[in-house]
């Protein structure tokens, strides 16, 4: 039973004593972590950072520190429903950054702060993302939405401009081609490297997330960078909409630290685990509560939701202190807590002031007087009970009037955070009210995890899916082991991008032994049958993964020790193919990532019972292939029809689906493609 004492006590649901507790939420077999192997900037003369060697210092240790919870494994890819694994800037080729322009989306309550400041890792981070952007050779178009809210000196484009021209050392011009609904004209990119759009705010398409404004901001756009974190909640056209009209679409520095945060706050790695809740609107946030009380071994309640736990539990609270429709979601909450021995903590103190003598200050609660800070004895308790704690997740306002002065409590919270982050507790900071009173009490603050926004977390605590997370491409997290995966990883490599239940790849593995062969398909059901099929069979040089090829073939096949001798896409979905769709099988990043990793010689192999995406196919992969493709003439003209496809199969073995369309008396259109050692 829980222990409910007076108004000034502390509640106890069971003992404090940190049990664990199995959960299956957000449960995975194997971890990722972040990893900045290659983020360190080249020299380059036109990077005048006012402290270089500082910035070069700062990444370095962060590739030091992070790259020691790096593990390898062979995997099979498959990622979390809310929070996918996304491709981003840090894993994206250097090279093919030269000479693109890429659109991004920056944080202007980051950014556009009345003060940069230079210890915080967000900043950082933000501008670091540009300054790469640049020293890779390509070309910024920076956009955002601003108010005189974040502040109160920005009004115009000019404005930002010039703060952006001050923190980067390069020169930003302003260009008006939205309001004018007029495409980008890269003849601006003459006079600078860095472009800045005009305030998004100012266009209604903007929050609409309207096709033809996606499309006008995306105009001449190769790279789509999105760096806004706290907007990754929102559906906007520069956020979401955008993705559907550039080739390649990735997470900035700061969008992936932020994630990184949130992967790493769902951990169950380090035990015992405390979250310091404060705020209000409990009702809305129930999801959210359950969530944190799964993974949580205590829940501590310091902002208005801790009058509702009070009040669920029959204690006196002030009638406008209550949120209405609380009762039964704080109830369920508490009786949730209660089954899995989890302990919540409430004030058992406050400061108050006097309601018609807001000067007069007292400790405790009384007819007429008005919590605005929790009290010594709570602060003592929370002290007590977090120095016992490995993992500290603190998100929320302490405070109970957003305006009051009072904050003595809230200081002194965030002085004992910053103190056990210093040792061995691993400290996450969230919300931007929160992070804001850690940067006024530590000097230091780059011991903390810090996450500014508060309301995409809370999206994700509810387990809700992100938009601006969903938009971006996919990623492969994981590091292969290819010796693993094959008997003998030094072989040459056939990949199959589609490979659906695996019948040609099986056929051609048991026929030609001296090739290795891998199976890429999106469908997970499909890959397991496929592995059990390799075990059964005894097969020892074929291999399938679970993922979205479209975006993950660079960062899987680029790891392979042998050569790439031959890419085959077989009878891709035209439902998925079609232009305007969003994840369509062939893009531009993928063509670009064949051409570049097959060998000399290489062959691509298309096939399709639809006329129309063969037409597809085969105009992308000679408009995209970088020149170094070319097609494969039949020398034997009886194999090669009219329309100049192939007649047939070269290979001998043929997929379920092209078996099916033989069957029915259907033709198949085929054609290779070479990859020559010299280029007309």
């Amino acid at each position: 039973m829980a222990q409910v004492h007076s108004h000034s006590e502390v509640l106890l649901l069971n003992k404090f004593s940190f049990c664990n507790f199995p959960s299956k939420l957000l449960q995975r077999k194997r971890s990722c972590s972040f990893t900045r192997n290659d983020a360190v900037l080249p020299n380059h003369r036109r990077v005048q950072s006012s402290s270089p060697v500082a910035l070069k210092v700062a990444v370095a240790d962060d590739v030091k520190k992070s790259s020691n919870d790096t593990e390898d494994h062979i995997c099979d890819g498959i990622e979390s429903d809310v929070l996918p694994h996304i491709q981003t800037l840090r894993r994206f080729p250097k090279v093919e950054l030269a000479g693109k322009v890429a659109l991004v989306r920056f944080d202007s309550t980051i950014l556009l702060n009345q003060e940069l400041d230079p210890r915080s890792r967000s900043v950082f981070n933000a501008l670091f993302t540009i300054k790469y952007l640049l020293e890779f050779g390509a070309k910024v178009i920076l956009a955002s939405d601003w108010s005189n809210k974040i502040n109160s000196n920005v009004l115009s484009a000019e404005y930002v401009a010039d703060v952006f021209s001050s923190a980067l050392k390069y020169q930003v011009v302003t260009i008006k081609s939205l309001s004018f609904k007029i495409s980008l004209d890269v003849g601006a990119f003459k006079k600078t490297d860095i472009l800045l759009l005009e305030n998004l705010s100012e266009f209604k398409e903007e929050v609409a997330n309207c096709s033809k404004f996606a499309q006008l901001l995306s105009s001449g756009v190769d790279i789509f960078v999105n760096d806004s974190f706290s907007l990754s909640h929102k559906i906007l056209a520069s956020t979401v909409g955008v993705a559907r009209f550039c080739y390649a679409c990735v997470a900035g520095f700061h969008f992936e630290e932020s994630l990184f945060q949130l992967r790493k706050m769902a951990k169950l790695d380090e035990k015992p685990y405390a979250a310091i809740i404060g705020g209000g609107n409990l009702c809305n946030k129930a999801a959210a509560l359950h969530f944190l009380a799964s993974r949580c071994d205590g829940l501590i309640f310091v902002g208005l939701m801790s009058f509702q736990i009070m009040h669920a539990l029959g204690l006196p609270v002030p009638p406008e202190l209550v949120e209405k429709g609380a009762n039964d979601a704080a109830s369920d909450l508490i009786q949730f807590a209660r089954d899995k021995n989890i302990t919540i903590l409430y004030p058992k103190d406050f400061w108050c002031t006097k309601i018609h003598h807001p000067n007069q200050v007292e400790i405790f609660p009384s007819h007429g007087w008005e919590p605005v800070d929790i009290g010594p004895r709570s602060v003592e308790e929370i002290t007590s009970t977090i120095t016992k704690c490995k993992k500290v997740i603190w998100v929320g306002p302490v405070n109970f009037r957003f305006s009051s002065q009072y904050s003595n409590g809230a200081s002194k919270l965030t002085g004992m955070l910053c103190k056990v982050s210093q040792g061995t507790c691993n400290v996450t900071v969230i919300g931007s009210m929160a992070c804001k009173a850690i940067a006024k009490v530590s000097s230091s603050i780059f011991g903390l995890n810090m996450v500014e926004s508060g309301s995409a977390v809370w999206e994700f605590l509810k387990g809700r899916m992100l938009p601006g997370v969903s938009a971006l491409d996919r990623a492969f997290p994981f590091d292969i082991d290819w010796s693993a995966a094959y008997h003998d990883p030094a072989q040459p490599l056939v990949v199959d991008i589609g490979s659906g239940n695996g019948l040609f790849l099986l056929g051609m593995a048991r026929k030609r032994k001296d090739l290795n062969f891998l199976g890429l398909e999106v469908n997970e059901k499909l890959v397991t049958h496929c592995r059990d099929s390799l075990q059964l069979s005894g097969i020892t040089n074929g291999y399938f993964i679970a993922t979205n090829a479209t975006s993950t073939f660079r960062s899987i096949v680029a790891s392979y020790p042998g050569k790439l001798i031959l890419v085959s896409i077989q009878c891709p979905n035209p439902d998925f193919n079609r232009p305007e769709h969003r994840w369509r099988m062939v893009q531009r990043s993928l063509v670009e990532a064949v051409s570049d990793l097959l060998v000399h010689d290489g062959k691509v192999f298309l096939q399709s019972d639809i006329e129309e995406v063969m037409l597809r196919m085969k105009q992308q992969f000679l408009e995209y292939g970088k020149g170094k493709l070319v097609l494969v003439q039949d020398e034997c003209d009886t194999k090669t029809n009219q329309g100049g496809w192939l007649g047939e199969n070269s290979f001998g073995v043929r997929s379920d689906w092209e078996q099916h369309v033989i069957d029915r008396g259907a033709p198949m259109y085929r054609l290779m493609l070479s990859k020559p050692s010299c280029v007309k």
